[in-house]
């Protein structure tokens, strides 16, 4: 059995991890976790100059490829864009992966988010991960179930707001300068979205995008330069009421005390 502490990044969609997570998750490599990376859909919607065959292809690849700049082993996805459900077959699905990778750290999407991709998400890792132990919930492939500790951190939403465009604060902050050029490297791995994204959401530079976010976050934690937010999920069914295993990032490490009020 693998006893290395394990961090599970789950994404909606090929990029989202790059936006929101990877820089944690590279910290998170640094202070000796092994790191897995996840993005539920194939990102065969995101085009609008290939078919869905072909853009599910190159998405892939291009996946792969920001994984391996991460550092990162790859998990495929389990369904395609705008399919995000949240269904028993799917549910069934990613809680096998939780299983096999029992990872003490899961990052994900936030409970609410402009997308209902991203939401379906967070809802299907909650629950996934919470049946990690229930023996008589049947996973696909089988896997023997494990009780264990787990903490899960959602990111921030897109544009740092809800879908009623009311400012999400972050719980914490991790500085992510030192990591912020790998992260800004593995986003670029996905070349088919500059032109999806300018056309789609009128992001100009999907990486610019990125960079400005982080500086937002930067400038929110008043502290570091670049940083990722996060908020905790709640210990009930997951761990103890203290467990919050980002603080191995020490000085990286920013506790937001305006939100823990």
């Amino acid at each position: 059995m693998n006893k290395k502490r394990t961090a599970l990044a789950i994404g909606a969609h090929p990029d989202d991890i790059e936006f929101q997570m990877a820089g944690t998750l590279l910290l998170l490599e640094r202070s000796g976790y092994e790191i897995h990376y996840m993005n539920l859909a194939s990102g065969n919607c995101g085009s609008a100059r290939h078919d869905a065959a072909t853009i599910r292809r190159i998405r892939l690849r291009e996946s792969r490829r920001a994984a391996g700049i991460l550092g990162a082993q790859f998990h495929k996805p389990l369904c395609d864009d705008l399919e995000i459900l949240y269904e028993l077959k799917t549910l069934r699905r990613l809680a096998s992966i939780i299983r096999e990778v029992r990872p003490s750290v899961v990052l994900t999407h936030p409970p609410v988010d402009y997308m209902e991709d991203h939401t379906a998400t967070c809802r299907l890792v909650v629950t996934a991960v919470f049946a990690r132990g229930m023996r008589n919930f049947r996973t696909i492939p089988v896997r023997p179930a494990a009780q264990y500790d787990v903490t899960l951190y959602h990111c921030m939403p897109h544009t740092l707001r809800d879908p009623l465009r009311q400012r999400v604060l972050p719980g914490a902050f991790v500085n992510i300068s030192t990591v912020q050029s790998v992260k800004m490297e593995a986003l670029r791995a996905h070349q088919s979205q500059q032109g999806w994204l300018d056309a789609s959401q009128k992001l100009d530079s999907y990486v610019q995008t990125m960079e400005e976010m982080a500086r937002e976050l930067g400038r929110m934690s008043k502290k570091f330069r670049y940083a990722e937010g996060w908020r905790r999920h709640s210990h009930a069914g997951f761990g103890e009421p203290d467990d919050d295993p980002l603080k191995v990032l020490g000085k990286d490490y920013l506790i937001n005390t305006l939100y823990e009020r």
